[in-house]
């Protein structure tokens, strides 16, 4: 018995994770290179903790001088390895299943704010689709996690919180283990407005969410996931749209109209009639997932853009 309570206990120590590294520009930073890293892989299982910002209590995070400059509009890679040490071999074990995460906040100043109380906003999700959980895609895809940057948010220093949810243990209270670190970044090239709504952490998550407190085991394929937090903001949702239909093509066409004292040839008029275009059902805004293996969103791009594979995981319109 002895035996098998260390097995289990090493089994769980490894399916840790951190967020060591961002991937941004084209350049993969160094191991916590402006990456608040803790020393050690533990998970937050307390949702109301200030921990819950950008982890710390019981895996107290170094600090880092560094800010990284992102372009506003571009996709980063948040990259997650068991240990600081580890290879892309070894992300976290394939059993802790659950989704992935992505939120901003805006500081005056990156390098000395904690991250705790109001100014978040989800930039990123995914859940469960087709069988397949999105911490699992993280795996196979060697750790690297897709992250889009809103074109439409102001420039300046915020925190990019990039979040992993492990539900194998969720059946129970406070069962569900959150990985979280937080990169100091400084977005240039922006534009736009902050959201008019944003949320406090402590406070995306409660204890008895249905997407924190869950039995995964009773799931099957068909099975509907509700990913735990706020709204996800994206730019198209805070732009809005005017008209019928956004995005439908107006053109000029000719009608032959009927004076009131018509002769034997009528002046044609110039009417301008709405193009009886079809319209996709949903759309994917610039530099969003519009495909990939197990992918079960939007697969048109809004116009002007076509969906790219990144890889056989992630496609993105651009």
């Amino acid at each position: 018995m002895k035996g098998f309570t260390l097995l289990a206990a090493v089994s769980a120590a490894s399916a840790h994770t951190i967020f060591v590294q961002l991937d941004a520009g084209g350049k993969v930073y160094p191991i916590s290179h402006g990456v608040r890293t803790p020393t050690y892989d533990g998970p937050i299982t307390n949702v109301a903790s200030n921990d819950l910002a950008c982890n710390g209590g019981p895996n107290p995070t170094l600090s880092t001088k560094e800010i990284i400059t992102v372009q506003a509009g571009s996709t980063v890679k948040a990259v997650w390895r068991h240990t600081l040490t580890s290879g892309p071999g070894n992300v976290m074990d394939p059993s802790h299943k659950g989704p992935t995460l992505a939120y901003l906040k805006k500081v005056d100043n990156a390098l000395t704010d904690t991250g705790i109380g109001g100014g978040w906003f989800k930039i990123q999700e995914e859940g469960y689709a087709n069988g397949k959980w999105a911490t699992n895609k993280v795996i196979d895809n060697a750790g690297q996690h897709y992250i889009d940057i809103p074109a439409c948010i102001p420039s300046g220093q915020y925190l990019l919180r990039a979040e992993m949810i492990a539900l194998h243990g969720a059946g129970s209270s406070a069962g569900a283990q959150l990985y979280m670190e937080c990169a100091q970044i400084n977005i240039v090239g922006g534009s736009g407005s902050l959201p008019a709504k944003t949320y406090s952490i402590p406070g995306i998550y409660k204890a008895n969410d249905p997407g924190i407190l869950v039995n995964i085991y009773s799931m099957t394929t068909s099975s509907k996931y509700v990913i735990p937090g706020p709204p996800l903001f994206t730019c198209s949702a805070s732009s809005g749209a005017g008209g019928a239909v956004a995005g439908t093509p107006t053109t000029l066409l000719t009608v032959s109209v009927p004076e009131a004292t018509a002769v034997a040839a009528a002046e044609p008029v110039e009417v301008e009639v709405p193009a009886m275009e079809e319209v996709p059902s949903c759309t994917v805004a610039q530099w969003q997932q519009c495909g990939g293996a197990n992918f079960a969103g939007c697969t048109s791009c809004a116009s002007g853009f076509n969906c790219k594979e990144i890889n056989s995981y992630y496609h993105q319109c651009t």
